[in-house]
């Protein structure tokens, strides 16, 4: 029943990662409601290392270009200006917020933050903040006016996906369109700042998959991480296509739905906190 259970939870991963909803609420929120127990923080980061590397691959060609120009720039100065080398330098120094926030709070994230009442509350409030985000946005900018201001601010909003409800890209993406910039700018970058935080974070709760607060052991969670690869990837390149001709607003309906509906259920004692 473990590999059921994981190869669901590999499938919700994937399907809700990139998407402006919250993996890591979904993950915590369904096998309550299907009485699973809570898979763990361990777990959770763990598998996200698979979206991740869809990330990797989807974009192999982009982060190739960005990194290889961001090394050139270490060495050869006509490189220092170069858009792909300054690109370099954003997505590192816009993942330190949630690197040092992540170290730093490791045990309330573990423990406080998995709160179903927080999470729903999350939930509803940072789905009407893209909601706003998306409705005020001047969608004037693309990636290519991408500065260090914008990026550091990006990284900040990220830092808040250590709350489980908030979501990473629904995080970022909020910013980017608070900043005046196009879905598709906000979106491809919110994809590409999120490599360094997730691998980092999932490579450092590996220690913590035999026991650790890991309902799964190394079986199942690795099964989980290969079905969240293949589904994400595929989520990718739905949802960039998406966003050059569809608003947020189905994703903030959606949040706010489901978030009224576990502080309901948890308001009436169906689900405990």
């Amino acid at each position: 029943m473990d590999y059921l259970q994981a190869i669901f939870l590999g499938v919700l991963q994937g399907l809700t990662e990139f998407l402006p909803i919250s993996s890591s609420a979904h993950l915590r929120i369904f096998p309550e409601l299907f009485g699973w127990g809570d898979p763990g923080a361990a777990f959770t980061a763990v598998i996200q290392i698979g979206t991740e590397l869809a990330v990797l691959v989807y974009f192999r060609k982009d982060i190739w270009r960005i990194a290889s120009a961001w090394l050139r720039s270490l060495v050869r100065p006509e490189y220092r200006g170069h858009f792909d080398a300054r690109m370099g330098w954003f997505i590192i120094l816009g993942s330190l917020p949630i690197v040092v926030l992540g170290i730093l709070l490791k045990d309330t994230i573990e423990t406080e933050f998995r709160s179903l009442w927080l999470v729903g509350t999350m939930l509803i409030v940072m789905g009407l903040v893209l909601g706003a985000a998306d409705r005020v946005s001047a969608n004037d900018k693309v990636i290519r006016d991408l500065g260090l201001r914008d990026a550091v601010l990006m990284g900040l909003a990220q830092a808040l996906a250590l709350i489980p409800g908030v979501s990473r890209s629904g995080a970022t993406l909020s910013m980017g369109r608070f900043l005046g910039y196009e879905r598709e700018a906000a979106t491809r970058y919110a994809f590409l700042l999120a490599i360094p935080a997730v691998i980092g974070a999932g490579l450092f709760e590996l220690k913590d998959v035999p026991d650790g607060d890991n309902l799964y052991g190394w079986g199942p969670t690795i099964v989980a991480t290969v079905v969240s690869f293949v589904v994400g990837y595929a989520a990718i390149a739905w949802l960039l296509r998406y966003v050059v001709a569809h608003s947020y607003l189905p994703f903030v309906i959606y949040r706010v739905a489901l978030g009224s509906f576990v502080l309901i259920l948890l308001g009436t004692g169906v689900l405990a906190a």
